[in-house]
């Protein structure tokens, strides 16, 4: 039999064209040091920011920074495994978590991995952990009240959903608790909430857990913990983390709270992985790109137009000062950054005032505008009322006679401070808020004495409850008071005031 060569050279080009073996490319490179949680890697030249790699212990890094012949790897895990010379692989993607309603009751770390011994949690979906915020064109203004259940803020300070706004003062002045009170005041109120551990220690995010849990809060809420034992790496993106779950529940039309507590230890753990990069410091230690660290996290936060589900995200992002200093580095960086602050004097707070609210340097930029008329109605002139008093309260004390007006203002001014105080976990409705703040507004705490205002306050409640239910239930329908209900109500509270005095 003859072998015809053209024959053969067809044949051959046949198998040829039916040849798809696939060649993949795997792009690796070698570690050239490792410590601290960082390692510098040789090689990896198509790697990308924020890109996933894989040590050859299985231990995974991200890439965070760039150079001519080398990159930076901040270490997820145990950095004494890694060693020189071994080699690194890139996952050809950007971190990610897993995202979805099976995070709600659990209490995880910021890679998405379950930390609370309940077993696997079940995602069919994830979402990397860095994205560019919603543009303009997709939000929509503030115009819904996000209640806290405290009077001093919900009458004062209001926070809309869609919000940002930054709690901020000393250690131990009250911050958590504000922000624990506030999740827990979103019960039946259609909101999921994100509690975010920076840097704090294990036991105190197992108080949070254990609270949330009494306060029937954990069923709606997901705690993502970085504890001061976790590496820098893990804490640097702990927030970023949070905040991608709550996209996942804003983008599907829901309304959800996150809280970072607290972003200074944040923008630390972001120093400590910059130093070790080699980046230059700057001001305080600080690299040149801090403000964007927190700038792109909160700009996350949005109340999203109806075209584009209506969803929101609020955020209270939380910064501890030294000794009241709010103009160092990273208070002015996210007082900026926010759309205002609740500032908590430490002042305040040891003279018995909770929450230690001080209400001539807390702001808020837009809250207002979702607020229910009601409140406004009766909360109007309060903030400078309260600013008469701290006035005239510094001005007194160098002088002992003082006339009648000042006396007044400063007798008002202590009741209603005296009326703004509020218990952690004992919570009001805005509508309750509105009659106790109905009292200061018309003056009738004038007649009670200073050490009765916190019980009066309380039967009053308990006597518009019992007996005029109606007037609360009018209020709520038309989330104003009606200038005969106005009238009603003087006459009422004048009476039951008359009465308590009488006592």
């Amino acid at each position: 039999m003859e072998i015809k060569a053209n024959e053969i050279s067809a044949l051959i080009k046949e198998q040829i064209k039916k040849y798809h073996n696939k060649v993949e490319m795997v792009d690796t490179g070698l570690v050239m040091s490792v410590g601290d949680g960082v390692a510098v890697v040789y090689g990896l030249k198509n790697a990308m920011l924020s890109e996933l790699v894989c040590f050859s212990n299985g231990t995974l890094g991200m890439i965070l920074s760039l150079d001519e012949n080398s990159v930076g790897v901040v270490i997820f895990g145990d950095d004494s495994q890694i060693k020189e010379d071994d080699e690194v692989t890139r996952l050809k993607k950007i971190v990610e978590i897993p995202v979805g309603n099976g995070f709600l009751g659990r209490v995880i770390n910021p890679l998405g991995e379950p930390i609370d011994g309940l077993g696997p949690i079940v995602s069919h979906k994830s979402r990397p952990i860095e994205r560019i915020a919603p543009g303009v064109i997709t939000r929509k203004s503030v115009d819904t009240p996000l209640q806290t259940g405290i009077k001093a803020i919900d009458s004062i300070i209001p926070i809309g959903r869609g919000q940002r706004e930054l709690i901020i003062g000393d250690r131990q002045t009250g911050k958590t608790a504000i922000a624990l009170d506030t999740i827990i005041n979103q019960k039946n109120k259609n909101v999921k909430c994100v509690y975010v551990a920076i840097g704090q220690k294990a036991s105190t995010v197992a108080q949070v857990v254990e609270k949330l849990r009494v306060h029937g809060a954990l069923d709606y809420t997901t705690i993502v913990s970085a504890t001061a034992s976790e590496m820098a790496p893990m804490q640097y993106i702990a927030p970023y983390a949070g905040v991608t779950l709550a996209e996942e529940w804003m983008e599907n039309g829901e309304d959800v709270l996150i809280v970072y507590d607290d972003l200074s230890k944040h923008a630390v753990a972001y120093r400590t992985l910059s130093l070790l990069l080699r980046r230059s410091p700057g001001r305080e230690a600080y690299p040149g790109d801090v403000f964007y660290l927190h700038s792109r996290l909160l700009e996350r936060a949005a109340k999203l137009s109806k075209e584009y589900g209506g969803g929101s995200i609020t955020a209270l992002p939380i910064i501890e000062t030294q000794a009241g200093d709010i103009s160092a580095y990273i208070p002015t960086n996210v007082i900026s950054i926010t759309d205002g602050q609740i500032f908590l004097q430490a002042d305040l707070f040891a003279s018995g005032q909770r929450p230690a609210i001080d209400t001539g340097l807390s702001v808020s930029r837009v809250g207002s505008a979702a607020q229910i008329k009601a409140i406004k109605q009766v909360s109007g002139t309060i903030k400078i009322e309260l600013a008469n008093y701290r006035e005239l309260q510094a001005f007194a004390q160098f002088g002992s006679d003082l006339d009648k007006t000042t006396k007044d203002t400063l007798d008002h001014g202590a009741k209603v401070y005296e009326l703004l105080k509020q218990k952690q976990y004992d919570l009001m409705d805005v509508y309750d808020q509105v009659l106790q703040l109905f009292t200061a507004k018309y003056r009738f705490i004038k007649k009670v004495k200073l050490e009765k205002i916190i019980e009066y306050e309380n039967e009053l409640l308990n006597f518009m409850h019992t007996n005029h239910q109606d007037i609360i239930d009018n209020i709520k329908q038309n989330k104003q008071i009606l200038p005969e209900i106005e009238e009603k109500l003087k006459d009422i509270i004048g009476k039951f005031t008359d009465d308590f005095v009488g006592e």
